[in-house]
């Protein structure tokens, strides 16, 4: 077998040096190295080979791959100038010629979601507020009430950078941030940014992904000024004619806590892979800030209240814009961009 290899490498470059032209190359490249080509039979029939041969013709045979490809690719770029060369001499390329023209870009779709979003709270009196991607443990987990070792932290796969700093899981960090900067003022805040999480990638799921987190402390703030304001945003982004669902859930920043659904504008309630067949799509969990997490921003819970809510962005736009695979947001296939 390995004189076999030993013929078949020195057949292969010699044949290689008589290549002049790019289908030369492909029939050679298809010859050797393609799925059907003679080294791939070879290496896929190794494992038939006794078992004290398999390491070295296995070795020998990867080994002479590489040497094939490096001196494909070198061969390749030899073939391409010759060709442009007896181009440029028979004028068949003329250089002198204005290149194709570059259309005007416009902006990814999500962050025309983003600007939208923006517009509709701005109306409602919330401002901008950007927070780090960065985190450390105790803005990402600790002073949200989510102390070591807290089993709610097992609902975020986390990226760790070293033992204390990560990227953050949620924009919820910024809570805090925004809390002790403000205080004693009351606060009405849209914090926007990506968040990561190491997590499978699906049509519905991906590893990074946008959140807008919104927070308000005031005085005598209620779960009716949340479901207000959820509400209201709702029906100016998908239409006055959602319907909206509120249902109890559970964080360990808010007290209580809900989430807010939409029926699936994708099926038209009747379920699909997006709302995993229920008929519905999370747009939206909240809860009334944890008296905990006011006390870490510097507001006593006895004199303060407030609310928070999380929305994503990329999956709002699916809903609104028909988009069945959240991995089509930054696959960079133009074909899907050039829609929005």
């Amino acid at each position: 077998m390995l004189e076999q290899l030993a013929q078949l490498e020195t057949e292969a470059l010699q044949s290689l040096e008589e290549a002049r032209t790019p289908e030369d190359l492909d029939r050679w490249y298809h010859a050797y190295l393609g799925r059907k080509g003679a080294l791939t039979a070879i290496l896929r029939s190794v494992g038939s080979l006794p078992p004290e041969e398999r390491p070295t013709v296995g070795q020998r045979a990867n080994e002479i791959k590489r040497r094939l490809e490096a001196a494909y690719n070198a061969r390749a770029e030899v073939v391409r100038q010759d060709q442009l060369a007896r181009e440029l001499e028979a004028g068949a390329l003329d250089v002198t010629l204005p290149g194709r023209p570059v259309g005007p870009g416009h902006l990814h779709i999500t962050t025309r979601t983003l600007r939208q979003i923006y517009a509709i709270f701005a109306e409602m009196g919330f401002q901008v507020y950007e927070a780090r991607d960065v985190e450390t443990d105790e803005m990402n987990f600790g002073l949200l009430n989510m102390p070591p070792h807290h089993p709610a932290r097992e609902m975020w796969d986390t990226f760790w950078i070293t033992d204390d700093v990560l990227l953050r899981t949620h924009t919820s960090p910024g809570q805090i941030r925004v809390m002790r900067e403000r205080y004693p003022e009351p606060i009405r805040v849209i914090l926007p940014g990506k968040c990561y999480r190491y997590e499978q990638i699906t049509a519905r799921s991906e590893h990074q992904f946008f959140q807008v987190e919104g927070l308000a402390v005031g005085r005598h703030i209620t779960m009716t000024d949340l479901i207000g304001t959820l509400t209201a945003f709702a029906r100016r982004f998908y239409g006055a004619e959602r319907r909206i669902r509120i249902r109890g859930s559970y964080f360990p920043f808010t007290e209580p806590s809900i989430e807010a659904d939409i029926d699936c504008i994708l099926c038209g309630g009747k379920g699909c892979r997006v709302c995993k067949y229920s008929g519905w799509l999370e747009i939206a969990g909240a809860g009334m800030v944890h008296p905990v997490v006011l006390s870490n921003g510097g507001y006593d819970p006895d004199e303060w209240s407030g609310f928070a809510f999380g929305l994503g962005v990329e999956r709002p736009a699916m809903l609104k814009y028909g988009i069945d695979d959240i991995r089509l947001f930054y696959s960079n296939d133009l074909r899907f961009l050039h829609q929005f």
